[in-house]
């Protein structure tokens, strides 16, 4: 059975659900492998994140892994307070496509 999205999407709320890519030692080692991560919106659902990197960066996108990223404590002096969460996506893509995160000059 096809998941369908109870609701289209316009093109400013595909690009709205992708916040940001992820940058770290880990992910940035899975970037060789094709595999890309991204802070996205905790609305989005994988079809919308497939369709929305597909738009924006023009490529196939093979799987999509996802998680619900938990609150982490940040302490400021005496005041204790919590970090946002976040959903997390691995996006994997097919052979031959990439996605530029570094411009080159």
């Amino acid at each position: 059975m096809k998941y369908i999205t109870h609701k289209e999407y316009s093109e400013e709320q595909l690009i709205e659900l992708i916040k940001h890519p992820l940058l770290t030692d880990k992910t940035t080692k899975l970037i060789e492998e094709n595999q890309y991560s991204f802070a996205v919106s905790k609305k989005a659902n994988k079809p919308l994140i497939k369709k929305a990197i597909e738009y924006i960066f023009q490529v196939k996108v093979k799987s999509i892994n996802t998680s619900n990223q938990p609150h982490k404590k940040r302490r400021v002096g005496k005041f204790i307070g919590k970090k946002s969460n976040y959903k997390k996506a691995v996006v994997t893509l097919h052979d031959g496509n990439t996605i530029k995160l570094f411009p080159e000059n």
